[in-house]
């Protein structure tokens, strides 16, 4: 029998078929504004990437040539059947599979890239998501995130955690707009590599949802499966 840690996720793990049309609908209308983003974390991307949390497949038109297989995770049913058809449409090999960020159906240290992009915010137990990142990179491999991050400033710090204790998740498929997620990579065993704040638009008013960070961490050359063992993956 498999560890816990590799068995497959039930197909359905996250269901929230109302976000999932508004969100499909919503990302391709703020593509103009986040593409930039897109590329920038996904420059340099090589080798076998996992992708988690996928949605309806934006990323994939993003990935660089030397990328040699992407398989990307996404455990809603409606994004998934678009990201299977963003898919069809990408230059490199992507394999879009069912499956929860807290519950990779991949083997250890298969990977030499990481890729989370919007979905931190919505994955029920963050510490053993980064747990299964970190087991399925390789020693030295990278996670690439873009994430909605914690504002610097008190009050719009102190809005964010106002709505992610009360209305944000339960409208938006478990969003939370405020979590510290260099805090929680750090938490996680990862080095963290160069990262900055982004704004998401750049221009027009802060909202609580328009404080980003973007940037890469590397799980630890030295850290290797007894390590993991350790911290109960």
């Amino acid at each position: 029998m498999p560890p816990p840690s590799a068995r497959p996720a039930p197909r359905d793990a996250v269901h929230h078929p109302v976000f999932a049309r508004f969100y499909a609908r919503q990302s391709v209308a703020a593509e103009r504004v986040v593409a930039p983003h897109r590329t920038e974390l996904l420059h340099g991307v090589g080798g076998r990437v996992i992708e988690v949390g996928a949605g309806n497949g934006l990323n994939f038109a993003h990935y660089p040539a030397t990328v040699a297989e992407v398989v990307a995770i996404e455990p809603e049913r409606l994004l998934r059947g678009l990201a299977v058809s963003a898919a069809l449409r990408a230059e490199v090999p992507v394999d879009v599979v069912p499956g929860a960020a807290e519950a990779l159906p991949v083997k250890s240290e298969a990977f030499d890239y990481a890729v989370t992009s919007l979905v931190l915010c919505s994955v029920r137990d963050v510490p053993r998501a980064l747990a299964e990142l970190r087991r399925v990179l390789r020693p030295g491999g990278e996670l690439r995130f873009f994430e909605h991050g914690r504002a610097p400033g008190t009050a719009m710090a102190t809005a964010q955690r106002a709505l992610d204790r009360t209305v944000w998740p339960l409208l938006f498929g478990g969003c939370h707009v405020g979590r510290d997620t260099v805090g929680a990579l750090r938490a996680a065993g990862f080095e963290l590599r160069p990262y900055r704040q982004v704004m998401v638009p750049a221009h027009g008013p802060r909202l609580p949802t328009s404080y980003c960070v973007l940037g890469s961490a590397r799980r630890p050359p030295e850290a290797g499966p007894a390590d993991l063992a350790g911290q109960g993956v």
